[in-house]
């Protein structure tokens, strides 16, 4: 097979050729932008699952209707060592642009975003840096800043008041913002605090501004914990491994596209390999392609190219993780998957007082271990006393590489 003519894209964050298994997240956000332009009430929005299930492809495609639909549109990716307020700075101030209000309004919008931007603390949020932020980052705003308007210092208010402005702009040229957020879990508790009681003030007063966010599983716990109303404030989306119909399109289609077919026995081998699991499928369908001699692709092909398709997952997917551990961290990896095997648990979600007893160690000696864990994204704890993994399959690679 012409490997020029591989369709597959085995990338974080890549749109696949097919998006397979979305539409009714799709389907679901035209009607949210069509009733909050509208002035109808709407949820923010936020996706959860595992790392690989193309969240932030996804997100991205929400993102492109949201620009379809004419609003204004902004992105950042959240880090648990920056504050918001300079990344959403950002974002908004794209979103503005795209709306392109001229004059009054305008202005006004742009000023407010950098009157919220330059209220950045030194050290950009954190205790590092001792140069004021805003005498090292321009926001790109000729216009003056506004003064008494998301200015205060206080990440809650400021923010309450810079969507709110934002939003009475947007309503005015009958269009909308969205905002969307991807590693939402990542954000500082304040920023959280503050984005949440941000939301809940443009769903009373029915502004066109919407947040999407997209993190790992116990985002909503995060959210939860920081505001009590969060759970009726976010429409929430669990993105999950496609089942069998979406897998073989998201195989299928693409490769009729060049001309080429699967087998029934390739694509039973195929769903087997991936689990259904989105970035799988386009790591071992790139690998099915540039390994078999000609259409249909067979189950035997599937055979020969597994094992390149395991070994870049094994590097790019897997062991890039694991080298982040310490060994001390390894260690304790190493015995979620161990345990996860003897409970019979395919989701590897284990209970730490299992992991404790199995490495023969009491559980408050290990909380500095999984807590480091916890704030790489290794793992996280869905409910009290378990933790499961990021990364399916994760339990899997340890087991059978580390």
């Amino acid at each position: 097979m012409d490997p020029v003519r591989n369709p597959y894209a085995p990338g974080a964050g890549q749109r696949p050729p097919e998006l397979a298994g979305r539409d009714e997240q799709l389907d679901a956000f035209d009607i949210v932008l069509e009733r909050v332009a509208r002035g109808r009430p709407e949820r923010s929005i936020v996706l959860t699952g595992l790392r690989g299930v193309g969240k932030t492809v996804l997100l991205n495609a929400l993102r492109s209707a949201a620009v379809r639909a004419g609003w204004g549109t902004g992105k950042l990716e959240a880090r648990p060592d920056q504050s918001l307020r300079r990344p959403l700075a950002s974002a908004v101030h794209q979103a503005v642009r795209e709306l392109g209000p001229a004059g009054g309004a305008g202005d006004h919008a742009l000023g407010v975003v950098k009157a919220f931007a330059q209220r950045e603390p030194a050290g950009g949020g954190t205790a590092r840096g001792a140069a004021k932020l805003r005498d090292r980052w321009n926001p790109g705003i000729t216009v003056p800043a506004v003064t008494g308007r998301a200015d205060s210092g206080d990440i809650e208010i400021d923010l309450v008041e810079l969507l709110s402005d934002l939003g009475g702009m947007a309503s005015d040229t009958g269009r909308g913002i969205a905002i969307f957020i991807d590693e939402m879990q990542d954000l500082m508790p304040d920023d959280v605090s503050a984005l949440c009681a941000a939301c809940h003030e443009l769903s009373q007063s029915r502004l066109p501004v919407i947040v999407v966010g997209a993190g790992l599983p116990h985002l909503p716990a995060v959210l939860s914990a920081s505001k009590s109303y969060s759970e009726r404030l976010f429409r929430y989306s669990r993105i999950d491994r496609l089942d069998r119909d979406a897998a073989d399109a998201a195989l299928t289609l693409p490769a009729e596209d060049e001309g080429a077919t699967f087998t029934p026995e390739a694509l039973d081998a195929m769903y087997d390999a991936t689990g259904g699991y989105p970035y799988f499928i386009q790591a071992y369908g790139k690998a099915v392609w540039d390994r078999a001699t000609a259409s249909p692709m067979t189950a035997a092909d599937v055979a020969v190219a597994a094992p390149e398709a395991e070994a870049e997952l094994a590097v790019g997917f897997f062991g890039s993780r694991f080298e982040r551990a310490t060994p001390g961290e390894r260690e304790y990896l190493r015995a979620m998957a161990d345990v996860a095997v003897e409970l019979g648990d395919d989701s590897d979600a284990v209970p730490t007082a299992d992991v404790a007893a199995h490495l023969g160690r009491k559980p408050q000696s290990l909380s500095p271990a999984r807590d480091a864990l916890l704030k790489k994204g290794l793992i996280y704890s869905g409910e009290r006393g378990r933790i499961a993994f990021t990364v399916p399959h994760f339990g899997r690679y340890l087991r059978e590489n580390a």
